[in-house]
């Protein structure tokens, strides 16, 4: 089944940077909280691609 809170994660960064216009700051929040939620509970596989998904949303910004 794997870590829900990690698949949620990816999911939101995924939309993050789908995301244009106004919208984008809102997602880009939103995804960066789901990462900090999925951290924590994480492999350290896990780990390693969420700082892979933190680094892509700081290069949205």
């Amino acid at each position: 089944m794997g870590n829900r809170l990690f698949q949620e994660a990816r999911r939101s960064v995924e939309m993050a940077k789908n995301s244009t216009g106004s919208g984008q700051h809102d997602s880009i929040e939103r995804a960066k909280n789901a990462l900090n939620s999925a951290y924590a509970n994480s492999t350290l596989a896990e780990q390693a691609q969420l700082r892979e998904m933190r680094n892509e949303l700081d290069q949205l910004v």
